[in-house]
């Protein structure tokens, strides 16, 4: 197909979604949405961009799919396991000294962070007083997350992260299995709240005392990472965290989000309360 056709039929696919439903795909890096669109394209057998626009806006679960292709996010239990053990021993300190702990997953995909961030919690005595919210846009990623199943093959490498970060017993006390998945324990959903939330549409709806948006805004363009960077800055409790992706930072922030690099190599920074300094 010739490209410029494409890359017209692409803006118009996103127009239309967005106009008809609400979904704002619009800042999004296009090589990215592109790849996933074609991909779409060859499991419905289906010849042109324009052709799936004319489906997706005729039936919804052609919708739901989009969605779901748009919000993958390759991710892991314990990703990066030098984070989640920054998290434990420099931020859980800090929390720890609160009478409610809040927490953000935004962006939080199929949820095996979600579940890790529930682990640490929980191995830190804190799961009574904490509440994580695991926010993501597409329905389908937050069903799969309620369920928290995941495939058996992948425990080999989630227990080499878990330990990695700092796991202080054996990961498989934490799930139950069959032939294909892993289950994990009901219990760890007990301090997490599921919900639908676009983060290009929707607003801040609590104050959080850590933030974690890890991979998701290297999709963005810098347009709307700077209107992300603000719900999440307006989010954020006096001196609360955000964690982000290891090739994601805040150098090209506006003047006004003011945060310190708590610790730069993890990609954690801390907002700057009323005096104190910038990195801005």
């Amino acid at each position: 197909m010739n490209q410029e056709v494409e890359n017209v039929e692409l803006e118009l696919f996103l127009e239309g979604i967005y106009r008809y439903y609400g979904f704002d795909f619009r800042h999004y890096i296009r090589s990215s949405l592109l790849r996933r669109i074609q991909n779409r394209l060859r499991i419905e057998g289906i010849p042109t961009i324009t052709r799936l626009l004319d489906q997706v806006l005729r039936d919804k679960e052609m919708l739901d799919k989009v969605l779901h292709d748009f919000s993958i996010r390759v991710t892991e239990m314990f990703r990066d396991p030098g984070f989640f053990r920054a998290l434990r021993q420099e931020v859980i300190p800090y929390l720890r000294e609160l009478p409610e702990i809040r927490i953000w997953h935004a962006g939080c995909a199929t949820g095996e962070e979600v579940y890790s961030m529930a682990i640490l919690l929980k191995e830190e005595g804190l799961t009574q007083r904490s509440k994580i919210y695991a926010t993501d846009m597409s329905e389908s990623a937050i069903e799969k997350c309620q369920r928290g199943a995941y495939p058996l093959k992948q425990m080999q490498i989630y227990t080499k992260n878990y330990m990695e970060a700092g796991g202080t017993i054996a990961f498989s006390e934490y799930y139950q299995t069959d032939h294909q998945y892993a289950y994990f324990l009901p219990e760890l959903r007990d301090n997490i709240m599921f919900a639908q939330h676009n983060l290009v549409t929707d607003g801040s709806f609590n104050e959080f005392h850590l933030i974690i948006c890890r991979n998701v805004m290297i999709y963005f363009d810098t347009t709307l990472q700077q209107q992300v960077h603000k719900l999440f800055y307006s989010s954020l409790a006096a001196d609360g965290f955000l964690g982000l992706g290891n090739k994601e930072s805040i150098v090209q922030l506006d003047k006004h989000l003011r945060y310190v690099e708590f610790n730069p190599n993890e990609r954690i920074y801390r907002k700057v309360t009323l005096g104190g300094e910038s990195i801005i």
